[in-house]
């Protein structure tokens, strides 16, 4: 069976949720696939680079750079003049035009719930991409069954439908135990301990201001870091931390963009990860700071508490008094702390990109022959 694969955001070297997802799905199908029935198209739309996957027989590339709407118009054309049996795309979106067996992967419908965290143009883009790929796909992948819950709940997609297929996690992240690797990655960043560790990308969702805020009422010694480029409206987080006292603002580092390879170490260094994030299809920060040792404060809303499981204390995103409370327990309580981290461990263990790798085989397989 020949399998094409929208492979465009995994070139991306700065990834987030989606950009890492597209990689390493990718790189674990191309290994599950390696001396069976399956070859696999990768379709890129600008020259990747020569190490990005592990070259293979059973693989092959076609590197099809266009301006704009790639999707839509270069790609589609490539998909018509030489068809796989089965289109995959790890990122939304079909093309409209195409009609061959196909499989999208829908990570979150955050839109709908907070659209002032996009751009009209992006909140009615992604409105009408869902709704034309729960249309066009013969199968939905779901990262999570909240997401699932949302595709039924705006797009009514029958649930025979939508497959949920939980994603791995960077295997080759665990805790780093050496203080001195530590170290220099913290005086990388000016991270002085003890600190706090927020990651993802800067934008409204995220739920930052709350954040800060909650920061400043619990009045813990610490560092908060707040990781991650800025996205839509990242003014918004400047202002909350100007309004706060000098000592609380003081101790928050925006120190941008955190490489994957530091990652790591600063999640070992943490005393707690902070996650009070007010929508997420699936929490990836989370489970990278279990797979590390870190205690995690999360949202008790979305896929956060499907996700954490027991390994997460979970708090009211929108009560600042709530996330301030929970600053300070999961700071100062050695026993919760304790807990947090064992269950964070076992956690985990349900979770990698094997598995996600040979669940999205058996879903592609569904859809090439019905």
């Amino acid at each position: 069976m020949l399998i094409g694969i929208d492979a465009s955001r995994a070139v991306t070297r700065q990834r987030t949720g989606t950009e890492a997802y597209a990689y390493f799905l990718i790189r674990a199908l191309i290994a599950r696939t390696a001396g069976g029935a399956y070859q696999l198209r990768l379709y890129f739309n600008q020259p990747p680079p020569a190490d990005l996957f592990p070259a293979a027989p059973h693989v092959s590339e076609r590197t099809i750079p266009f301006a704009r709407l790639w999707t839509h118009l270069r790609l589609a054309a490539e998909l018509a003049q030489n068809p796989p049996d089965v289109f995959f795309t790890p990122a939304h979106v079909i093309p409209f035009v195409y009609r061959g067996a196909s499989v999208a992967t829908v990570h979150d419908l955050g839109y709908h719930y907070f659209p002032e965290a996009h751009t009209p143009g992006q909140a009615a883009y992604l409105k009408l991409t869902t709704r034309t790929n729960g249309r066009l796909a013969r199968r939905i992948i779901a990262d999570s069954q909240a997401t699932k819950a949302d595709l039924q709940r705006f797009y009514r997609l029958d649930s025979q439908k939508v497959d949920v297929i939980y994603p791995g996690l960077d295997p080759d992240l665990e805790r780093v135990s050496d203080p001195r690797t530590i170290a220099i990655v913290l005086q990388k960043y000016g991270i002085k301990p003890p600190y706090l560790l927020s990651l993802g990308t800067l934008q409204p969702r995220k739920n930052l201001a709350r954040l800060v805020q909650a920061f400043e009422r619990s009045e813990v010694p610490h560092q908060l870091v707040l990781g991650g480029k800025p996205g839509w409206q990242p003014a918004s987080l400047r202002e909350a931390v100007q309004t706060l006292n000098p000592a609380a603002r003081d101790r928050i580092l925006l120190p941008g963009y955190v490489a994957e390879e530091d990652k790591a170490a600063l999640l070992s260094g943490a005393d707690a990860l902070v996650f009070p994030s007010l929508y997420e299809g699936f929490g990836f920060p989370a489970l990278e700071a279990q797979a590390c040792g870190t205690p995690v404060l999360a949202a008790n809303s979305s896929s956060l508490p499907e996700i954490t499981a027991a390994g997460a204390l979970l708090v009211d995103p929108l009560d600042v008094d709530a996330l301030a409370n929970g600053l300070y327990n999961i700071t100062a309580d050695q026993q919760l702390r304790a807990q947090l981290v064992e269950a964070g461990y076992a956690n985990v263990r349900r979770f990698s990109w094997e598995k996600t790798a040979d669940a999205v085989l058996q879903t592609l397989e569904k859809a090439a022959s019905s």
